[in-house]
């Protein structure tokens, strides 16, 4: 998919143009989709939504924002990421998934992080810590969303990001770490 053509679309979009995201859907749908897949990867195994639904859903999301300032691709499938994570949060958090006083067993953020959404509550207690976490450093929060549940490399965040692999690479070890210590109490 060209990225000229989609920020084209975007920025026509964005613009008034209600014809140009007639023209973007057959463009994103298939990068969407992988995204959608890479994050249930991570749900547990039966799991009500379906990759499918998960797409239109964060497509319908996207498209009904008003005010949506889409600056290129990259931004749009990092907008996209976290529609289609809070999808999956809301629905886990929906479904009831943690109640008060359950006893969960400790992870560690490797084990939480591969085995994220098998088990619903893994990843509300994710996704709790991954909030609190942008409180603190949006910046860390949004590698780990890029890199986590987005899928993309080192190199693809820095660039949808702006800023160079070597601090994609410093703010993953220093949330991986942050992480694991929430999670870990989290799940105590």
């Amino acid at each position: 998919m060209s990225s000229d053509a989609v920020t084209r679309l975007l920025h026509s979009w964005r613009d008034g143009n209600k014809a140009a995201l007639d023209e973007l859907l057959p463009l994103v749908y298939t990068e969407l989709r992988r995204l959608a897949e890479s994050q249930m990867r991570h749900e547990r195994g039966g799991h009500t939504l379906q990759s499918t639904a998960l797409v239109h859903e964060a497509y319908m999301k996207l498209v009904g924002q008003e005010d949506a300032q889409w600056q290129n691709r990259a931004h749009f499938f990092a907008v996209a990421a976290r529609v289609i994570r809070r999808i999956l949060v809301d629905h886990a958090r929906a479904r009831g998934a943690v109640k008060r006083g359950q006893a969960m067993p400790k992870l560690s953020l490797d084990e939480a992080l591969e085995v994220a959404g098998e088990k619903e509550w893994e990843l509300v207690a994710l996704d709790d810590a991954l909030s609190r976490l942008a409180e603190m450093d949006e910046q860390q929060s949004r590698v780990v969303e890029l890199r986590f549940f987005t899928g993309l490399s080192v190199e693809e965040t820095a660039e949808a990001m702006g800023i160079s692999t070597a601090t994609v690479k410093r703010d993953w070890a220093t949330a991986k770490a942050w992480l694991m210590r929430e999670v870990s109490r989290s799940v105590s």
